[in-house]
């Protein structure tokens, strides 16, 4: 009993911050999404912001744009990650290290800096993806990669996925050291080739970071805001537009803060049922 109750004394002071700060403003979301909730009115209107949310074709859009987003990403991010790992890990290890570095640092970097570098490459004008591709001879005149609604959101994508691969390359890398170089070796003395030795034994040890990186991506991933806000703001008519980027909008450029909220608990049911799917789907073979 002693023990048991240091150990919840101990615990007390993260349970109580969490409480405050993460499952209160939960529950208040859930609560004031039955709201006509503004700076002027709190009047309860039961579903009819869950109504308004299913005839909003702007939200529709946003919402499109963040399945786009993740659907661009996550395989990428799971697919590059793996192959980057798996011919980094077989490099010296000042090399590996190197590597490890290089992709990590935009990690490590914060989101204004990344933001501005890739400003400048996309600049319509002077920036270097439209030099390097003029002169190359793939475009004859500027493209404008962040105001043209049809090479946005890609522009978006591309940025996201330079930055999401270098915390799943460290953790493949690791993961990669972990598996028991015995049975390797063994395989390939019964004559198995590289890619029964990856399916058969590397890839079963590498599911429970795959599962990981898969769900973590995915949110993020959802989750996308800062680039939008920073790059587009949205544009060009929402062509850019994601649900977190319309949640903030719609909470603090308009006020409308029960329908904000409307929109981030369909934001949370949405990454809680694709999370469930993605531990059915990659986590029943998982031996943790």
């Amino acid at each position: 009993m002693r023990e048991t109750l240091v150990s919840y004394a101990f615990l007390a002071p993260v349970l109580f911050f969490f409480g405050l700060f993460v499952l209160l403003p939960m529950g208040m979301g859930i609560v004031t999404s039955f709201f006509h909730y503004t700076m002027t009115d709190f009047t309860f209107v039961g579903l009819d912001n869950y109504i308004r949310l299913f005839h909003d074709e702007v939200f529709w859009k946003s919402f499109i744009n963040t399945v786009i987003i993740v659907i661009g990403s996550v395989p990428i991010v799971v697919l590059f990650s793996l192959f980057v790992a798996s011919q980094t890990y077989q490099k010296g290890v000042i090399t590996r290290s190197f590597y490890r570095f290089v992709f990590f640092l935009p990690v490590v970097t914060g989101s204004v800096a990344v933001t501005v570098v890739w400003k400048w490459i996309y600049d319509p004008l002077s920036g270097i993806l439209n030099y390097v591709l003029k002169a190359g001879g793939m475009i004859e005149q500027n493209i404008s990669w962040l105001g043209d609604k049809q090479w946005a959101l890609w522009a978006i994508i591309i940025i996201l996925l330079t930055t999401s691969v270098g915390q799943p390359i460290i953790l493949y890398i690791a993961a990669l050291g972990n598996i028991d170089n015995s049975l390797v070796e063994a395989a390939r003395v019964d004559g198995a080739n590289e890619f029964q030795v990856f399916w058969n034994i590397k890839w079963p040890s590498l599911l429970p970071t795959t599962l990981y990186i898969a769900v973590t991506t995915t949110i993020n991933s959802f989750q996308c805001f800062a680039l939008i806000q920073l790059l587009t703001s949205g544009g060009p008519n929402y062509a850019t537009s994601t649900l977190m980027y319309y949640l903030y909008e719609k909470a603090f450029k308009l006020t409308e803060y029960g329908y904000a909220n409307t929109i981030g608990v369909f934001l949370a049911v949405m990454i809680a049922l694709i999370s469930f799917a993605q531990f059915k789907f990659l986590g029943d073979d998982v031996d943790y």
